[in-house]
């Protein structure tokens, strides 16, 4: 396939997810071939692999599930790991196939408000940027608030990706009050009948009960704006943090009302699988998944895809 056809894209966004989800899919990998080449299947094999399972962090349910629909029609008999391989990747696609939903943008809701949240370090920021870049490249008019007043870096960076993506950033001085903030952006985003605002929050998890207050006053004071918004509530989480995810989702959507996530970092851990356990948990939407840096390292999420690369298949 030569780089002008249509399809290269595709291609190399796979490529880059199947290699960003190596370590994940080589240490499931490497420990089911090591297990399914010495023996037949019995129950304490498929007891080994859910083991297995569990520790690329696909949660309790689906290891078993997995697990289950390996040992099925096979016992007594020899299995190849590329059998289990495929099982992991049809019972993985089946868990994601529900929640893969890319993030809408109601064009009636003017500006339509995303409330992007998470802890400090799971690159809220960063995505906040990237997210503009492509809304901004779709033809919408977007307006970003710098609402994590407590880091400099965090405002510094949210007016780099405005000047980038020519969209006007609402900022004030480090420690201002972030939910005043916010009011002052959306009232401006609605007078320049701007088409999405993004607002980004504070995310010191060290104090939990200031951060989740501080965040539900901002939901209060944007809703005396605009009733109706925020519209959507993302919350970015960082794929290394492995099962600290599950408390993070918790905590956020209780304060929040998390609509959706954004999974980043997946190309720097082997615990892609903690997208899977949140998957079947939680159900709420899944928008896009993140492998690098670069502003076309985020993507939308789509199910077969990610259910291939976590299970090692090319």
């Amino acid at each position: 396939m030569n780089d002008t056809t249509a399809g290269t894209p595709k291609l190399s966004w796979w490529r880059r997810l199947s290699g960003g989800l190596k370590r994940t899919s080589s240490a499931l990998g490497t420990a089911v071939a090591d297990l399914v080449t010495k023996r037949k299947l019995d129950r304490a094999m498929l007891d080994d692999i859910e083991d297995v399972l569990l520790r690329a962090d696909l949660g309790t349910e689906v290891a078993v599930r997995i697990a289950d629909a390996v040992g099925k029609g096979r016992y007594d008999k020899a299995i190849s790991a590329d059998d289990v391989k495929t099982v992991v990747a049809t019972e993985v696609e089946k868990v994601l196939a529900p929640v893969a939903k890319p993030l809408e943008i109601d064009a009636a809701q003017k500006p339509f408000v995303i409330l992007v949240v998470g802890v400090n370090g799971s690159g809220k920021t960063t995505t906040i940027g990237k997210l503009a870049a492509k809304l901004s490249a779709e033809g919408r008019k977007v307006m970003l608030a710098a609402g994590d007043t407590f880091r400099a870096a965090a405002i510094e960076q949210l007016k780099i990706w405005g000047e980038r993506t020519k969209s006007p950033v609402i900022a004030g001085a480090q420690g201002s009050d972030s939910a005043s903030l916010a009011f002052n952006a959306l009232t401006e985003a609605k007078e320049q009948k701007l088409d999405v605002l993004l607002i980004d929050t504070a995310g010191r998890l060290q104090n939990k009960a200031e951060l989740m207050n501080e965040l539900e006053k901002v939901v209060r004071v944007i809703k005396k704006v605009d009733a109706s918004a925020p519209h959507a509530v993302l919350l970015v989480l960082d794929a290394t943090v492995g099962q600290n995810a599950l408390s993070q989702v918790e905590a956020f959507h209780r304060t929040a009302g998390v609509t959706g996530l954004v999974m980043t970092k997946l190309d720097g851990t082997a615990r892609g699988g903690i997208l899977v356990a949140l998957s079947e948990k939680f159900k709420l939407p899944v928008h896009f998944i993140g492998v690098g840096e670069g502003v076309d390292d985020l993507a939308p999420f789509t199910a077969r895809d990610f259910a291939q690369a976590i299970a090692g298949i090319e």
